[in-house]
């Protein structure tokens, strides 16, 4: 699956992990500008035996202790102990002030299901800065741009979630395609729809959608 979003210019993607469920397999490395992690994810990156000296820092308020590797990577720890924001919400600013427009996020799903609303409720406050792309065992998720062309798809399903209310959807290359239709949490939403084509291109006008795209 590619996808195609029209007016954000790269400067950079950075690959971030945080403490959801692990992914089964790492993703490749070589492609970021940029790698960090939370303080939680931090073990199972270990676990996995992911090269740590990739990391660029590792963020969070360290309530996670990390043992014999806070000597050894302690010039790459940053302290954030606000707690009124998440750590995946501080990494993000971190990122962010680094001068990065685009994050892949791993371990943000799965588990207890807050943590999974929480996350992409701080997606949706950065949606304007950066162009955030969780992965798990499932799908690929994201904050769709107003105009949005998924390729190499067929066959997958394809969900739209309106957060909360989204407006003038047209669709094509889904099964059941949208002409001109409001999505709203309250009342009708487009999960379980699946790409009858190889190509599916999502408009819409007012409001904010988040795209499902089964892997």
């Amino acid at each position: 699956m590619s996808q195609k979003n029209t007016g954000i210019q790269m400067t950079g993607k950075a690959l971030l992990f945080i403490n959801g469920v692990p992914p089964k397999n790492l993703p490749e490395t070589e492609d970021y500008a940029m790698i960090a992690c939370s303080d939680g994810a931090f073990h199972y990156l270990k676990e996995k035996n992911f090269p740590l000296d990739k990391l660029d820092f590792i963020s969070g308020d360290f309530d996670s202790h990390l043992g014999s590797d806070e000597a050894i990577y302690h010039d790459r720890f940053i302290f954030t102990p606000d707690q009124d924001k998440t750590d995946f919400h501080k990494s993000l600013e971190i990122i962010q002030e680094r001068g990065i427009t685009a994050v892949d996020v791993y371990g943000g799903s799965g588990g207890e299901m807050d943590h999974f609303l929480g996350n992409l409720t701080v997606a949706f406050l950065f949606k304007n800065e950066l162009e955030i792309t969780f992965y798990d065992e499932f799908s690929t998720y994201f904050f769709a741009p107003k105009n949005l062309i998924l390729e190499n798809v067929r066959g997958k399903t394809i969900s739209l979630y309106p957060f909360p209310l989204t407006e003038n959807i047209t669709t094509k290359g889904l099964n059941w395609p949208l002409n001109n239709d409001t999505l709203d949490l309250s009342k009708r939403i487009g999960t379980r729809n699946f790409a009858s084509e190889e190509t599916v291109v999502i408009n819409y006008g007012k409001g904010d959608l988040v795209v499902f795209v089964e892997n």
